[in-house]
């Protein structure tokens, strides 16, 4: 198989496979959900696929963990304060900065 058809193939799967996935539950579930267990389920969906995707990524950003958990620990703070999504992320960049100072000029 030429690398050409392997590569096309590959797409293909993968779009009938994305295509799959959210059409089944449409195709799947036609009447409305009265369940107050799988209402609540899937009101909570978004929040943990978001916090599974985004943890990973603010540990593994920095150069040391110990930076980024401060920088963590700055947009926390800014987000308990209600302050708004780009206050939260400027004061988690001006964590993680004033940390990788501190560190660099410790060590």
């Amino acid at each position: 198989m030429t690398d050409t058809l392997y590569l096309c193939l590959s797409i293909l799967t993968m779009a009938l496979v994305t295509y799959l996935v959210r059409m089944l539950p449409l195709a799947a579930i036609r009447k409305k959900i009265k369940s107050p267990f799988v209402l609540s389920f899937l009101y909570y969906v978004p929040y943990a696929v978001l916090t599974a995707m985004t943890i990973p990524g603010i540990f593994f950003s920095t150069g040391s963990v110990i930076t980024a958990c401060v920088g963590l620990a700055a947009a926390l703070v800014a987000a308990f304060f209600n302050r708004g999504l780009l206050t939260v992320a400027v004061s988690a960049c001006a964590g993680v900065l004033a940390a990788e100072l501190v560190m660099e000029f410790l060590i």
